[in-house]
């Protein structure tokens, strides 16, 4: 590490003499087009010169690995580990040593728009995984981005790009197969029609799920556990998008369901190998760009709409459990709708800058709630049966119906300031209609140190909005709501480098330090009670390795290495659960014509545990993944196995304190995978 350092180092100390001409068009000679983003500041540039540190991959790059699904794409991100929840094993993006059980602190856009639920703050609370077929990009950054997103833009941004109609180029159908009864099927079409650019997708999917074991769980101190057991991974999926183009207008509409999703853990620790859930997203978003709008001024209007259905019946514990016969059976039932609008521009009329500005408003609606139960909780820590399973909707349920208005303004300034110098500044408020406003600014310098070198300085600030459950939650035994919550904040300072000493040589570092404040989390009150608070503080800081190799005309090596360090500041000990060490490689081999071989090294080591959780440290693991691809050149046919897991390491992501389920959460072993597609 300290060779790299100081590799660095001397290339910053030659480049100050060396020649400072350096323009996009070299840029995008040196790098080619996966080093250009959008995200990092709403237009596209360079990613060597975005102001923000930020990280593209490319549908080439998720079809070389072999993946078929989101979270093993981002799990190659430097600074970013994929962890699991006890309920359905639902992703924790840990980016940077940010990370809790509902991980609201990570934005998710597709296409731009925020796919954000605002009961927990999350993706949802029935993921099921997002297929990766109809993917043509994946944009993510590290560090807040509030000055331009707004809300949950706190430790990450990651942002989903779908596939055009340019993109597709006709007919695809695919199929795949694999370990633990998976198969998908899909076909997607990009063309022309009636002065129309078209694309169209749809994939239908089903799984078992991995049924690794888990040998102890929270109901095994009460002699009624189904474990050791295994894990409930099932699902049935369908995904489905339109995108329909002409002149300035784009219409986009998706719809995602997930039917069957197993409980995975048990939403209380404790296996549920019968509960169930159903999910249900409908998404549509219109949008006007009219890049001449008036003499150096380009415009965008855009409308979007989401509807999200959440089904959840779940058995909290087994039968026998507290005298329950049938068990603890707990189904709430939730709607929300989400309406969004957003006005922006960029104007290019001063000398040396390019302002962006705007503003919008949301609508937030968590329209309808249902619960059926068979117990009561009429005091913290006490279960009351109520004889059999009777709908509360009404009497007594688990949250009532909410919702707020949020708007938004910002201004982000790009500044040529000087010859190979350029500054961005940027600020945005947000007003809630349920706690008030937050402002968030950005400052970003970056030095085209020479021509194969940028260093960058960037300041940010980010807010993490209370959710729903942590507002309103009512009659719930697992932590009651509090109206006079505030914001949690992230302040992150960085230092950035990305040098290339030859041209099939790319290498980068970052270094971050970051501190949240006011996290909101649910505290055991004196009287017992658990209601969220605005308690906490934590401190972070790292670095962030990358390297991209052309070894030969046949040969690509490329990989990440992340450190970091977070602190819980009111026990001075380690945050937990997230890796202070994570290292990813990757080899591409074209070893003849039209086969390629990639091979992946992931190695999650050195994870503490929460302040409160007196377990051992987690165990650290590696895993190997292999994919053999044929892509014929004068044909139309794609052939790909996968083994992910090679060696079938015992990989595990912690269980949350206290340590209910005490040997944590087992991955999937050794699997693979058969896919083969065809272009018409």
């Amino acid at each position: 590490m300290r060779a790299v350092v100081a590799a660095l180092a001397v290339a910053w100390a030659a480049g100050a003499c060396a020649s400072q001409e350096s323009e996009e068009e070299d840029l995008a000679l040196a790098y080619g087009d996966k080093s250009f983003v959008t995200i990092a500041s709403g237009a596209r540039q360079p990613v060597a010169r975005a102001p923000s540190v930020a990280t593209v991959v490319t549908a080439e790059d998720i079809a070389a690995i072999g993946a078929a699904d989101l979270d093993e794409v981002l799990e190659t991100v430097p600074g970013l580990h994929v962890s699991r929840s006890v309920a359905a094993y639902n992703p924790i993006y840990t980016i940077r040593g940010i990370s809790t059980q509902y991980n609201p602190q990570v934005l998710m856009l597709v296409n731009g728009i925020p796919i954000t639920g605002v009961f927990v703050g999350n993706r949802s609370q029935i993921w099921g995984g997002m297929p990766v077929e109809n993917i043509a990009r994946i944009e993510v950054i590290r560090g807040p981005g509030s000055a331009l997103y707004g809300a949950d833009a706190f430790s990450g941004v990651i942002n989903i790009i779908t596939r055009t109609a340019a993109d597709i180029k006709g007919t695809e159908l695919g199929v795949r197969a694999g370990s633990f009864n998976s198969r998908d099927a899909w076909v997607q079409h990009g063309g022309a029609w009636g002065g129309f650019d078209v694309a169209a997708y749809l994939r239908v999917g089903a799984t078992d799920g991995q049924r690794e074991m888990i040998g102890r769980d929270a109901a095994t101190a009460l002699g009624t556990s189904l474990a050791p057991g295994p894990v409930n991974l099932g699902r049935d999926a369908i995904d489905a998008r339109l995108d329909l183009a002409r002149e300035k207008w784009r219409l986009r509409a998706g719809y995602q369901q997930r039917d069957n999703v197993g409980n995975g853990a048990g939403v209380a620790s404790a296996l549920d190998p019968k509960g169930g859930n159903f999910g249900e997203r409908v998404s549509a978003d219109l949008t006007w760009q009219d890049a001449n709008f008036g003499r150096d001024l380009d415009v965008t209007a855009q409308a979007s709409y989401l509807n999200i259905t959440e089904r959840s019946d779940l058995t909290l514990y087994p039968p026998g459990s507290f005298g329950f016969p049938d068990g603890v059976i707990g189904n709430p039932y939730k709607w929300e709708r989400h309406l969004r609008f957003n006005l922006s521009a960029f104007y290019t009329g001063f000398q040396s800058h390019k302002l962006r500005f705007g503003a919008g408003t949301q609508d937030d609606d968590l329209y309808r709630t249902r619960e059926t139960k068979n117990f009561s909780t009429p005091a913290p820590g006490v279960l009351f049966p109520l004889g059999s399973v009777v709908d509360v909707s009404d009497s007594a349920p688990f949250l009532r119906p909410h919702s707020r208005r949020v708007n938004h303004v910002y201004v982000q300034d790009e500044w040529a300031l000087a010859r190979d110098w350029y500054l961005t500044a940027g600020v945005r408020h947000d007003q809630y209609s349920d706690f008030g406003g937050t402002t968030n600014p950005r400052l970003a310098l970056v030095w085209e140190t020479a021509y194969n070198l940028t260093s960058k300085l960037l300041y940010g600030r980010a807010f993490r909005p209370p959710s729903f459950s942590e507002l309103y939650n009512i009659n719930n035994p697992v932590g009651v709501g509090n109206p006079n919550l505030k914001p949690e904040t992230n302040e992150s300072v960085e230092l950035a480098f990305a040098w290339q000493p030859a041209s099939t040589l790319q290498t980068s570092l970052n270094l971050f330090r970051y501190r949240m404040k006011d996290i909101l989390r649910f505290v055991q009150n004196p009287d017992a009670t658990i209601t969220a608070q605005n308690a906490g503080e934590q401190t972070g800081q790292g670095l962030e390795v990358e390297l991209a190799w052309e070894a030969s005309a046949s040969l690509r090596l490329s990989g990440n290495y992340a450190q970091q360090r977070s602190i819980d500041v009111a026990t001075d000990r380690d945050a937990g659960n997230a890796p202070r060490h994570h290292v990813y490689a990757r080899a591409d081999w074209r070893f003849m014509p039209a086969w390629t071989l990639n091979a992946q090294l992931n190695y999650v080591a050195d994870r503490k545990r929460e302040p409160s959780d007196t377990r051992p440290a987690i165990a650290d693991y590696h895993t190997v993944d292999l994919t053999l691809r044929n892509k014929k050149r004068s044909g139309d046919w794609d052939f790909a196995f996968t083994v992910r897991n090679l060696f079938n390491a015992d990989a595990r992501e912690p269980s949350p304190a206290p340590g209910l389920i005490p040997n944590d959460l087992p991955l999937a072993p050794r699997e693979w995978r058969f896919e083969l597609r065809h272009q018409l």
